[in-house]
């Protein structure tokens, strides 16, 4: 077929759907049909609806077809931050702030200015923080049982870029990294920059597939697993003691590292010991205080194997070079009163009365949770359609996210990740109601 028809059978595509002629939601004529109707090869035909789907004009549903998506949804929404409409409920991203944080700034930044040698917090920091620093965070992170010593933990500017500098630690391009098929879009997106191959692991039994895993292995050289075994994102999986120990255990034996996330463990309790417990030399373990203090604070740790530091730190410098010195020293002040303990418990119990708010208000659909986390997935009717629902709850003033962002590989479920942590109670109800409205509750 001569190329220029290709194009033509895509601009014809395009064309009728910018025009509404082609509605959100409208299925595609099947392959098998178009290739009869347009007298084309299947190749051909995939190709044109690749070119729809890469555009962000379709999208394609396994079992299902192709299907017009809603333009007016934005492309990859709850990764790319986009400006809040005047009015609009924010359910897409996790900003938990308690009553009386605002004092609680006001109040360390007033002990900071009244304490010693602060012509110390004018000058660079070496990279990963000041030995005292670090010392502190390692006291914190044994409430989470890692026990590792200062030199082996780093400070970055929040669990993203402490991701980030795992991955530039111990991949290259063309590295295989595995991680669950529904995972954190953060890392996703670094998988993409950093031209990782990303293999997605289907779940099995609430929980990562360790013999997809292990198969996989035995097929290619993996480099490095990516986890969330302690409250997953976005499913709120907990993985099990025995499939810690056997992840562990796969690493040693096919000789990968493991990057574990655990931004959100802290709203576990009791929580169960790291996989980082488990395989001290061949994991990375990576958190913050986003989630447990706030957003705005941009602090992370990193800890990980003694051997590892040195290209960890390089990474670092290679980067933002260290993290502000006042923040560390706002952030240790914290962690040394006992504050970040105390917010901690405050927000496991907050999280857990927004989650049974949820759960009464969405009652009868299909929801996936943990009973302490600040999110959940609800999963949709077959008769509806993950865009479509978004965009409808954004003209009416509510954003949440599709399963898209979530994603690894082409296809993905008919879902909504809900944020619950941003927003007032009240505020969440009526969110929430207009949510079980959009999916044929109420």
């Amino acid at each position: 077929m001569p190329k220029n028809r290709y194009k033509q059978l895509v601009d014809h595509f395009s064309s009728a759907i910018q025009r509404g002629e082609l509605r959100p939601g409208e299925q595609l004529p099947p392959l098998r049909r178009m290739m009869k109707e347009r007298g084309i090869a299947l190749a051909t035909a995939v190709r044109v609806y690749a070119e729809l789907e890469k555009s962000g004009l379709a999208v394609g549903e396994g079992g299902r077809g192709t299907f017009v998506r809603d333009a007016s949804l934005p492309r990859g929404l709850g990764l790319e931050q986009h400006p809040l409409p005047s009015g609009a409920v924010d359910l897409s991203f996790n900003y938990p702030s308690l009553p009386g944080q605002a004092e609680m700034l006001r109040e360390g930044l007033r002990t900071l200015a009244n304490s010693g040698d602060l012509d110390a917090l004018l000058h660079s920091a070496p990279q990963g923080g000041r030995p005292h620093e670090r010392e502190t965070v390692a006291r914190h992170l044994r409430n989470r049982s890692i026990r590792v010593p200062g030199r082996q933990v780093l400070i970055v500017n929040g669990a993203q870029q402490g991701l980030s500098v795992a991955v530039s630690a111990l991949l290259k391009p063309g590295d295989l990294l595995a991680a669950d098929a529904l995972t954190y879009p953060g890392l996703k997106a670094l998988a993409i920059a950093s031209r990782l191959d990303l293999a997605a692991l289907p779940a099995a039994g609430g929980g990562m597939c360790l013999d997809s895993l292990e198969k996989l292995c035995m097929e290619r050289p993996v480099r490095a697993v990516y986890a969330m075994p302690t409250m997953h994102n976005p499913l709120g999986w907990i993985m099990t003691d025995q499939d810690r120990l056997r992840l562990a255990a796969l690493a040693e034996r096919f000789g990968f590292f493991i990057i574990e996330d655990g931004a959100y463990a802290f709203l576990a309790e009791p929580a169960p010991k790291p996989v980082f417990t488990y395989a001290p030399e061949r994991t990375v373990y990576v958190s913050g205080l986003s989630k447990s203090v706030a957003s705005g604070l941009r602090l992370g740790f990193v800890a990980a194997p003694e051997a590892l530091i040195p290209e960890l730190e390089h990474a670092i410098r290679i980067s933002t070079w260290n993290t502000p010195s006042m923040t560390v020293a706002l952030a240790c002040q914290w962690i040394e009163s006992g504050l970040v303990d105390e917010l901690e418990e405050r927000k496991r119990a907050d999280a857990a009365a927004r989650q049974r708010l949820a759960r009464k208000i969405l009652d009868g659909a299909a929801v996936r949770s943990h009973p302490s986390s600040y999110f959940l997935w609800l999963e949709l009717p077959d008769y509806l359609r993950a865009d479509v629902v978004a965009a409808d709850l954004q003209r009416s003033g509510v954003l949440v996210t599709t399963a898209e962002p979530f994603s690894i590989g082409l296809q993905s479920p008919q879902a909504l990740r809900i944020a619950l942590g941003s927003i007032s109670l009240e505020a969440l109800e009526g969110a929430l109601r207009l949510v079980g409205k959009a999916v044929g509750l109420h």
